[in-house]
């Protein structure tokens, strides 16, 4: 959804995530469903890109939607959309005329002016994600957003082998088309481009 900084390039805005479903699991009065899902590779330019990946935090359709919204009053608006600001998934403030990401009045990121935004992540108390000082492309995440917004009891569960994505709710698992997934690739398991 934004260009990701990496150590070597720009993965830009427009590349492909895909993967596939390992195995899905209906609710029982006796037990949770049960997705579990991986993310192969990330397609650039007709470039499969081998990764492994983990689910930091997912965001509902409605979440996403919040999060694009401008918070400034009617006569704020200003003149496009640089001048708006807004509220992540998680709660940190974007202030895109200054290109500035807020929390508590301190600065924990960086906004472009079309909303872009990157930072290091950050953990919270009761974070089960732990911070990263690297500046990465968070797109409408908070730096410490970890878990799942909007969508019912939805789990992530962080037990999971690596590169497997295993989400559990009391009801069906329903993830809709909108939805915002943060995704971090475990460097150590990055391939080089192939095919």
């Amino acid at each position: 959804m934004q260009d990701v900084p990496l150590a070597d390039r720009v993965l830009p805005a427009g590349a492909r995530v895909q993967g596939h479903v390992i195995s899905a699991e209906p609710s029982t009065p006796a037990s949770p469903s049960r997705l579990v899902l991986r993310f192969d590779e990330v397609i650039v330019d007709q470039r499969h890109i081998p990764i492994t990946a983990h689910l930091r935090a997912l965001a509902s359709m409605n979440e996403v939607f919040q999060a694009k919204l401008p918070t400034n009053a009617w006569a704020d608006y200003g003149t496009s959309t640089s001048d708006w600001n807004t509220v992540q998934v998680g709660g940190a403030g974007v202030f895109r005329g200054n290109g500035q990401v807020l929390s508590d009045g301190q600065v924990v990121g960086r906004s472009t002016d079309y909303g872009a935004v990157t930072a290091a992540l950050l953990s919270s108390p009761k974070s089960e994600c732990r911070s990263d000082q690297r500046q990465q492309a968070l797109w409408v995440f908070s730096p410490w957003a970890c878990g799942v917004y909007g969508i019912g009891d939805l789990k992530i569960l962080r037990n999971s082998p690596p590169g497997e994505v295993v989400l559990e709710s009391s009801r069906d698992v329903r993830v809709r088309g909108g939805s915002g997934w943060l995704l971090r690739t475990d460097a150590s398991e990055a391939a080089s481009p192939s095919r």
